[in-house]
């Protein structure tokens, strides 16, 4: 969370109806400065030279604090809140709750070192509430500035030096350091057992393993989409064979039924019957009905042959397509797997050392690589 900020419910100035009073006494006050001095400290110097320079009166400052309180650019100070599990499994009162103080007390320990822009000035861990949570006010600040106070309140800028730089609108300075905090938190959660589920939370970018893996997901799709499609196409042919094999048994009864069916078969003749009325009446009509009969069948039998043998061989073609997109899916399917395991190691790093310090390891080594082609490409030149 990023609240507002309550200094004084922090420190407990005041109580809210949600507060165990009975158990403020287990809280942890880390450090409560006043604002307005951590002000003085940071930027009185700063606000000296800024002033100096003024040549007109009403463009210096009088109190650089008030300046920025009453600023709809920047806020005084930012707080953040962090708090593992909820009531039903981090209850304060719990064995759960003293394991999660333990946690977020490893965690505040290191959070001034890793954030050396963001001046804490008040820290707090409350284990009188329903879960123990922490808060942690911060003045956000960074020194060079070109314009106004040299040293001066910014939180881009204060996150920019500690090399988070922004990208697209959802990819801000502020997403990608308060993604790098969650994970610091989880690295510690980790060494106590405990794994980060992570709900209602959404990749701002894909990383270079992310995106490969994406991709090679994508093909996979299209891969097996190409196969069913295929075996679609395997299937009807194979269904059609199996209708002309069909056709050659029918072939084969329809010779069995010229054999022996009485309809093909050429009777005696009938009594007084002379041969020349025997031939015109019942000789001729039934050549002429095996002759047309003999006739399809032989077309059939040829087409039949023909397409039989065009089936086969569009068969064993999409046969082949068929192996060749299975063994493509099998090697792409290993690639993935390889690339999971090797995003598990990347973001394992990026827990260890943090998001800032392997994009600023990425960057040196692209930038030797494209020192190294840069080198290879004069070479070639001479």
């Amino acid at each position: 969370m990023v609240g507002k900020g309550s200094v004084n419910h922090n420190s407990r100035k005041f109580k809210a109806e949600n507060v165990n009073a009975d158990r403020s006494h287990l809280n942890i006050d880390y450090c409560n400065e006043s604002i307005k001095n951590v002000y003085h400290e940071l930027f009185d110097e700063a606000l000296e030279r800024y002033n100096g320079k003024q040549t007109r009166a009403d463009r210096k400052i009088a109190d650089y604090y008030e300046k920025i309180r009453s600023s709809k650019q920047e806020k005084p100070f930012h707080e953040l809140i962090l708090q593992i599990g909820d009531k039903e499994n981090m209850s304060a009162e719990s064995e759960n709750g003293q394991l999660a103080r333990q946690i977020l007390d490893e965690y505040y320990r290191g959070f001034k070192e890793k954030n050396p822009h963001l001046r804490v000035f008040s820290a707090h861990l409350h284990l009188d509430e329903a879960t123990p949570h922490l808060h942690i006010d911060f003045i956000p600040f960074t020194t060079g500035s070109k314009r106004g106070l040299d040293t001066r309140v910014s939180l881009k800028q204060a996150l920019a030096a500690q090399g988070f730089k922004g990208g697209s609108r959802g990819d801000t300075e502020w997403s990608q350091w308060v993604q790098s905090e969650k994970e610091q938190l989880a690295c510690v959660m980790e060494r106590y057992g405990i794994e980060w589920e992570q709900k209602g939370t959404h990749e701002k970018h894909l990383s270079v393993l992310d995106y490969k893996k994406q991709e090679r997901a994508a093909e996979i799709q299209q891969l097996e989409s190409k196969i069913e499609k295929k075996q679609t196409e395997f299937d009807v042919l194979s269904k059609r064979i199996e209708n002309f094999d069909k056709g050659a048994d029918s072939l084969l009864q329809m010779q069995e039924a010229l054999d022996d069916a009485p309809e093909y078969q050429l009777p005696e003749p009938q009594g007084f019957m002379t041969a020349k009325n025997y031939k015109s009446k019942i000789v001729e009509p039934l050549f002429k009905k095996l002759k047309s009969l003999v006739k399809t069948f032989m077309v059939r039998c040829f087409q039949a042959v023909d397409d039989y043998q065009r089936l086969n061989q569009a068969n064993a073609s999409l046969y082949r397509s068929n192996e060749r997109l299975k063994e493509q899916n099998k090697q792409l399917t290993a690639d993935n797997n390889r690339l999971r395991e090797e995003i598990k190691d990347y973001k394992l790093l990026r827990k260890a050392f943090g998001n800032w310090q392997i994009d600023r390891l990425l960057e040196q080594a692209r930038q030797s690589k494209q020192r190294g082609t840069r080198f290879r490409n004069k070479e070639n030149e001479r």
